[in-house]
């Protein structure tokens, strides 16, 4: 096991009960297993968190790097998009 260290920390009273509540009813062992899986689950969405804002500033450069924008046809576009979705799905409705 880990070198395990002891911090304290202040929660509501709800915040605690939860707590006990989860391991009077066996979910859990201790409510320090508790807190170390909510932690765990942090760092997990913290890095995911880190890796699509890496993308996304990769995803801005690109579109920085790519030129000036134009204007866009937005009818134009919608057509085009519905004689593709008619042709890939055979429903002819909708390439109007």
């Amino acid at each position: 096991m880990p070198d395990v260290q002891k911090i304290s920390i202040a929660l509501t009273g709800e915040q605690i009960g939860t707590l006990r509540a989860a391991v009077q009813t066996g979910e859990y062992a201790t409510t320090s297993e508790i807190v170390r899986e909510a932690i765990r689950e942090w760092q997990l969405k913290r890095e995911l968190l880190q890796e699509d804002l890496k993308r996304l500033r990769q995803l801005w450069d690109q579109g920085k790097e790519s030129g000036t924008s134009r204007p866009v046809d937005f009818e134009a576009a919608r057509r085009e998009a519905r004689k593709r979705l008619a042709k890939d799905t055979g429903i002819k409705a909708l390439a109007r």
